[in-house]
């Protein structure tokens, strides 16, 4: 289903060769209203900012809400598992799940990063991606509840997610996320064996961020 990857799309980072497609991406919309329900017209003021802003502005924005702002970590399993063992594992079978439909990770991401796991999404047929989102949709309504309250147009992704669903989303409990930079994932057994484990080791991040990013990080963001 397109939606699902036109929704990856603006979750991601800002860059031009997306931003400068908006139209394409409503008009994809507009083409499975039946499936997607009100999407395009949910999504307009997201579709708006974008065109209202310049990329680097945009880019601000974006690592206002999301990099600055651990509460809004486009990471599914941070804000389930939190820092607990159970992030490795859920993470290790996450990654099976994507190599059995032979999607290709970027290695500079995590399995549950949200673009992903919607890039996966809209790789499946069509039941079988609403199977799977119906799964993850606690999370991805908790998100969007988050990124509502802080008056993101960003929120609108996750209520066209909620709306989608199969089934009816139920509240979660806020768990404490900590800055991603402070772990680091390691994914497999260990050479004794073990499961796999989340390894405090301070100063070093686990997503590389690109030079274009760390640049509309410095110049400040809107949350």
């Amino acid at each position: 289903m397109k939606t699902f990857k036109v929704l990856s799309l603006l979750l991601s980072y800002p860059q031009a060769e997306w931003v400068d497609e908006l139209d394409l991406m409503e008009s994809l919309l507009a083409d499975e209203k039946e499936q997607n329900g009100a999407a395009q017209a949910q999504l307009a003021d997201l579709f708006q900012a974008l065109r209202a802003q310049t990329l680097l502005e945009s880019e601000q924005t974006y690592v206002g809400t999301f990099d600055r702002n651990p509460s809004h970590s486009l990471h599914l399993f941070e804000h389930i598992h939190g820092e607990s063992r159970d992030r490795g594992s859920a993470m290790v079978n996450l990654i099976e799940e994507y190599r059995k439909h032979g999607l290709d990770m970027d290695a500079d991401e995590l399995p549950d990063y949200v673009p992903l796991f919607l890039e996966y999404l809209s790789q499946l047929p069509d039941q079988d991606a609403l199977n799977m989102l119906g799964e993850a949709v606690d999370v991805l309504a908790l998100i969007g509840r988050k990124l509502n309250g802080n008056h993101s147009p960003y929120h609108n992704v996750f209520a066209v997610l909620e709306g989608m669903s199969p089934v009816t989303a139920q509240a979660l409990p806020d768990v404490p996320v900590r800055e991603m930079e402070e772990t680091i994932i390691q994914f497999g057994p260990s050479a004794d064996g073990t499961d796999p484990l989340l390894v405090p080791k301070p100063q070093t991040a686990y997503v590389r961020m690109p030079e274009s990013r760390k640049a509309a990080a410095a110049s400040g963001g809107a949350i």
